[in-house]
């Protein structure tokens, strides 16, 4: 086994010890210690990194029998009784410890406000995330994040000391611990003065100063729970930074300062939805006048109108409108077609008085484009990649009408 340094001083990040095995495991060297500060992962908190001598320690986990391996970058550049320095990365500790402290933190003020439990914890690269047995309507939910985000800053700013306790079942038994303890041997407990208790293996800071800030991110339910993503210390700054840059962009394009920025917005969302609105009757009135001018142009044959007629790069959206409109008129046919040089997508559809089944028809001008399409027997579309086929398939289909 192992012995933890990091057990009793996360801030230990330099120490030297020996070389208890080594072997190749995935074609990576790995080093087993008698005595590490490297954290090897767990309880949701991501491993240190680091070097060993001259190596990068590019992982560290925890075998079964208590031996941490340290997981090397390059060739095996120790042997087994050698003495090593190893160095833990520092920022990276900084600012795992930070958003663990932060989360025992957030995670009593959800206890101690509204009695929700944590569930599960999570660290990841740009986040950390907590699932809480917090159920309320939205906006109760919402204030409610804005109450423990504030209780738990309190607790920050008081920069009150963290102690780190090490007993037994039965020592960690009398301690008014936020949640249950699943360790037989012995029990590592973190104590936020005055305010939290609980079992834990993770580095941690040694004040609540040291975490900085905890900021709410968002929020949401997953699995029956409240799920809340965070950031803490170098992290919350970061993320301050970034939606600062951000706002302050959106503002600036619109002229306007940062705080009337969100006013600015809905202002120019209404704008879009009514020229949306306009566009759309504008486009409506174009359609209703093409299809118009378009059945002047296709005369009769066998008693109804085949409007066959192929565009270059033409909106599909507009083109199904345009099939709409002009099976309005009694006795149509329509077969129309929008290609560019690598696709060529199909429309086809006719007027409720007429037995035509176009999803037939468009299912044969599918197979000639290398593509496929669906629909009912009045209106169907489609496409293919076989872009030079398009004449010859349409001309096809309203072959086939006639027939």
């Amino acid at each position: 086994m192992t012995t933890k340094l990091y057990w009793h001083d996360s801030r230990l990040t330099q120490f030297s010890a020996r070389v208890v095995d080594c072997f190749v495991q995935d074609s990576h060297p790995v080093v087993v210690l008698d005595q590490s500060a490297f954290y090897p992962g767990g309880g949701g908190q991501p491993h240190d990194t680091g070097s060993l001598n001259a190596a990068r320690v590019l992982a560290v986990s925890l075998a079964a029998d208590g031996r941490m391996l340290h997981h090397l970058d390059g060739a095996m550049p120790v042997q087994v009784g050698e003495v090593v320095a190893g160095e833990v990365d520092w920022s990276r500790r900084l600012e795992m410890l930070q958003q663990h402290t932060g989360q025992h933190i957030l995670s009593q003020a959800f206890w101690q406000l509204f009695g929700a439990e944590t569930r599960g914890f999570r660290i990841f690269d740009q986040v950390a995330e907590i699932d809480l047995t917090l159920e309320a309507p939205p906006d109760e939910i919402t204030a409610a994040i804005i109450r423990a985000e504030e209780l738990a800053n309190t607790v920050v700013f008081d920069d009150r000391v963290v102690r780190l306790h090490t007993v037994t079942p039965a020592e960690a038994a009398q301690f008014p611990l936020r949640k249950e303890n699943f360790n037989t041997d012995c029990v590592r407990v973190v104590e936020i003065a005055d305010f939290d208790w609980s079992p834990c293996g993770g580095t941690h800071a040694q004040r609540t100063g040291e975490v900085g800030l905890i900021a709410i991110r968002s929020w949401e339910r997953a699995k029956r729970m409240t799920r809340v993503q965070f950031v803490c210390g170098g992290r919350a700054l970061r993320d301050y930074r970034s939606a600062n840059q951000t706002a302050t962009s959106v503002a600036r394009r619109l002229s306007v300062g940062r705080d009337e920025a969100p006013e600015a917005v809905v202002r120019l969302m209404e704008e879009y939805r009514q020229l949306g609105r306009r566009a759309r009757a504008l486009v409506e009135l174009a359609i209703k006048a093409e299809a118009q001018e378009l059945l002047e142009a296709t005369p009769m044959t066998h008693e109804l109108r085949i409007v066959q007629h192929i565009f270059d790069d033409r909106d599909f959206d507009e083109l199904k409108l345009l099939a709409h409109r002009l099976v309005t008129y009694k006795g149509v046919v329509v077969l129309l077609a929008t290609r560019t040089p690598e696709t060529a997508r199909l429309v086809f559809a006719r007027s409720a008085d007429l037995p035509v089944e176009v999803n037939t028809l468009l299912h044969a001008a599918c197979e000639k484009l290398a593509g496929r399409g669906g629909g009912k027997p009045d209106f169907a579309q489609g496409g293919g990649t076989r872009v030079t086929e398009l004449e010859r398939a349409l001309a096809e289909a309203a072959a086939a009408v006639v027939k």
